[in-house]
């Protein structure tokens, strides 16, 4: 396997499980790099280098930056960044993929889909494990290792790809013993919400 298709993987599925994350800074990271000229990205991601994409990715990742830090607020930005995360992580990945071939480009975007699941249920688990705890400096700090691990993974998916991809296999193996366990957390403020509202009135 050549440098160049293994950078290309590297970047792709690096942009599907970023996505779990944080969409908006895949798409800064990715879209910033084109721009200064540290990658090549396939045509079809090239729009990501627009001042336009970049500047409504920056006021969007802002606007999550904030509710990210707050408790429950938090968890209800979850929720609704489900309907972005999972998608924009298998267009993203499909994309990076698209120099290779279409069969390549396919089995990306849906590796890259699976990873933003996967990444973003851990997220959303995590967190509300987080808000059971009465102090809000919790939310902050882990809300900014996330921001960090984003920008720093598709710095090393660009740079090192294949260390990244050693390490995102371990990270795989982790999630899958660990998803269940993050998932019944991630549902527990909706069992709370639905108690709530069956609950008899007095």
């Amino acid at each position: 396997m050549s440098a160049e298709t293994l950078a290309a993987i590297a970047i792709a599925l690096g942009a599907g499980w970023a996505s779990g994350l944080n969409a908006y800074a895949a798409v800064l990271v990715l879209g910033g790099a084109q721009r200064l000229g540290l990658v090549a990205l396939p045509q079809d991601l090239l729009v990501l280098g627009s001042p336009w994409v970049l500047g409504v990715a920056a006021l969007l990742f802002a606007l999550n930056f904030l509710a990210d830090k707050i408790p429950y607020v938090d968890s209800i930005n979850d929720a609704l960044q489900t309907f972005v995360r999972i998608p924009a992580g298998a267009l993203l990945a499909y994309g990076a993929a698209g120099g290779l071939s279409p069969e390549v480009a396919i089995i990306a975007g849906l590796l890259g889909g699976t990873l933003a699941a996967g990444t973003h249920v851990a997220k959303t688990g995590s967190r509300a494990l987080i808000n059971t705890s009465p102090e809000p400096f919790t939310n902050v700090l882990a809300s900014l290792g996330e921001d960090v691990t984003v920008f720093g993974g598709l710095a090393l998916a660009i740079a090192h790809p294949i260390t990244f991809l050693c390490l995102l296999a371990v990270f795989v193996l982790l999630l899958i013993w660990l998803l269940p366990r993050l998932f019944r957390l991630a549902m527990k403020p909706f069992r709370r919400m639905a108690r709530a509202r069956h609950r008899p009135s007095v």
